[in-house]
C-alpha cells in the first residue's frame, strides 16, 4: 500500500500540556517560589482530565524540581528558573514539530502540483498525438539556401524524391503559390519549399540541399 505523505498535525500529551502551562504561571509569577498550589485533584478539576493526568503533569515537574509534593499537603513550588528552563526547551520542542508540519503540508502542497502538472502533460501528448492522426500529413517548410549547387536546378534534376524520400507539394516563390509543382520546376533562391516524409526528413532534405553538388544531376531524360 502507498504511504501518504500528507502533513500530520503534531499535538503534545495533555499532561506536558498542563505542565508547561503551570510552569508559564510560574514564571510569570502568578506562582512564586515555597507558594503551595493545588493538590492532584484540583489540579485535575481545574483542567478537566482525570487524576491520572494531573499526576503525571506535576511528575514532569517533581522530576526537573520545579515542584515538591508532599502526600497530604499539595504542590510546592520550588525554583523559578528550572521552570523558565523547562518552558523554554518545550517551546523549542513545539517550534520543531510546527516547522516539520509546515514542511510536511508544503511537501504535501508541491507533490499535488507536480502531479497536476504531470497530468497536464500526459494531457498534451495525448492531444498531440491525436491531432498527428487526425493530420497526419502536417508539411515541413523550408527555404532554399543562398548560393548553392541545387539552384536552378529541377526537382527531376536532382532526384529529390529518390535522394530524401520527401515529396514536394508547394512552392512559395515571392507572392506566388506553386500548388503541385511537379518534377519540373527549377528551384529559385528564397523559394520556401513544403513538404511531407516521415519524421526525419526535414533533417534529410536540409542536408541534401546544403550538400547538393552539380555532379548529383541526373544525365538521363
Amino acid at each position: 500500500m502507498e504511504k501518504s505523505n500528507t502533513a500530520k498535525t503534531v499535538v503534545l500529551p495533555v499532561y506536558q500540556r498542563i505542565a508547561a502551562d503551570i510552569a508559564a504561571k510560574i514564571v510569570e509569577k502568578k506562582y512564586v517560589v515555597g507558594e503551595k498550589i493545588y493538590s492532584r485533584s484540583s489540579i485535575a478539576s481545574q483542567y478537566s482530565v482525570s487524576a491520572e493526568t494531573a499526576r503525571r503533569a506535576i511528575c514532569i515537574l517533581s522530576d526537573l524540581e520545579i515542584v515538591s509534593t508532599t502526600k497530604g499537603s499539595g504542590v510546592t513550588i520550588l525554583s523559578y528558573e528550572k521552570a523558565a528552563q523547562f518552558l523554554q526547551r518545550f517551546h523549542n520542542t513545539q517550534t520543531i514539530s510546527n516547522l516539520k508540519k509546515e514542511l510536511l503540508e508544503r511537501i504535501s502542497e508541491q507533490k499535488k502540483e507536480l502531479d497536476a502538472l504531470g497530468e497536464q502533460v500526459v494531457s498534451l501528448v495525448e492531444k498531440s498525438e491525436r491531432f498527428q492522426e487526425i493530420h497526419p500529413f502536417t508539411p515541413f517548410e523550408i527555404k532554399v539556401p543562398e548560393g548553392k549547387d541545387c539552384i536552378g536546378k529541377t526537382l527531376s534534376n536532382l532526384n529529390f524524391w529518390q535522394s530524401t524520400a520527401a515529396t514536394v507539394i508547394a512552392i512559395q516563390r515571392e507572392e506566388t503559390l506553386l500548388i503541385s509543382p511537379g518534377p519540373y520546376v527549377s528551384l529559385s533562391e528564397g523559394d520556401l519549399l513544403y513538404f511531407i516524409g516521415d519524421e526525419t526528413s526535414f533533417e534529410r532534405v536540409q542536408d541534401f540541399l546544403l550538400t547538393y553538388k552539380a555532379t548529383h544531376e541526373a544525365t538521363f531524360e
